[in-house]
């Protein structure tokens, strides 16, 4: 066999333990396609949506900023009720506008009473009530004032947190104060393929209770939980599962070792090659 072979021979032996050592390293991070999928498991039945969204009307609490508007056959005389837009923040009861979901929105901020103060109508309690019974309640009092009022109250402080394995987390300012968990992991443009979806985590806190629930997302009776329906600052988190774990400890771990392996591949080539 002649030298020339022999040098091929080596540098090809060279580089195929390289390409392996590589492929070992990319093979410890993969990740099962049957993990992948939602709604896997469970029974081929209807699930009425309607009758789960009316087991959660989200109501009003301590903190929260109201936009309320009223409109009547009278637009000067509803404007009293409306406050400006550029109102400035003053003892709590304030307006401001801003793309930043932890910002205040423009509106009322519930006292820690429970109230907000209305012009001409005076302190209205609204903590423990909807946004339609508070609407209800502030149109009857109006009757004095306007004619044919019609009044519209939304909670602009609706927020909700992903994070986690998503690949956009963040927080989020829910306007139609209505939001199931599936919607907000597409807000955050779903999980990566490294979150656990047999175990995401729901962080809830009312009446000063925090409260942990986890949620099977490839079981389709996740449409039947309490938590499907998101209430205002619940935290979505989504664990990583063991190929992230295993893909980030070989990559501290590994690593070093294989761009060390590689720089002495490159320079046995180089110096193969040269003779």
């Amino acid at each position: 066999m002649s030298t020339r072979s022999i040098r091929r021979d080596r540098v090809s032996l060279v580089k195929n333990l390289a390409s392996l050592s590589v492929l070992a390293l990319l093979l410890s991070g993969c990740v099962s396609s049957k993990n992948l999928a939602l709604f896997q498991d469970g029974p081929n039945t209807t699930v009425d949506s309607l009758s789960i969204a009316k087991q959660y009307t989200p109501t009003i609490q301590v903190g929260d900023v109201l936009n309320i508007s009223v409109n009547s056959l009278n637009p000067e005389a509803s404007a009293i009720f409306n406050l400006p837009e550029n109102m400035a923040m003053v003892q709590g009861q304030g307006l401001m506008s801003s793309a930043n979901p932890l910002a205040y929105q423009p509106g009322y901020v519930v006292s820690k009473e429970g109230s907000i103060d209305f012009p001409m109508l005076g302190k209205i309690t609204v903590a423990g009530q909807s946004s339609a019974q508070v609407a209800a309640h502030i149109k009857e009092k109006l009757k004095s004032y306007l004619k044919e009022a019609s009044v519209n109250v939304r909670n602009v402080n609706f927020r909700i947190s992903v994070l986690g394995e998503v690949n956009h987390p963040s927080l989020f300012l829910i306007n139609n104060e209505q939001v199931t968990i599936l919607q907000a992991l597409s807000m955050a443009s779903d999980l990566t393929i490294f979150g656990k979806r047999e175990n995401v985590l729901v962080i809830r806190e009312e009446n000063g209770k925090k409260t942990f629930a986890r949620l099977d997302l490839t079981k389709r009776d996740v449409f039947s939980s309490p938590y499907y329906y998101l209430h205002p600052n619940d935290v979505v988190y989504v664990e990583p599962n063991q190929a992230r774990a295993a893909s980030t400890d070989n990559t501290y771990r590994i690593a070093p070792i294989v761009i060390s392996a590689a720089s002495a591949v490159l320079v046995l080539v180089s110096v193969l090659v040269r003779r």
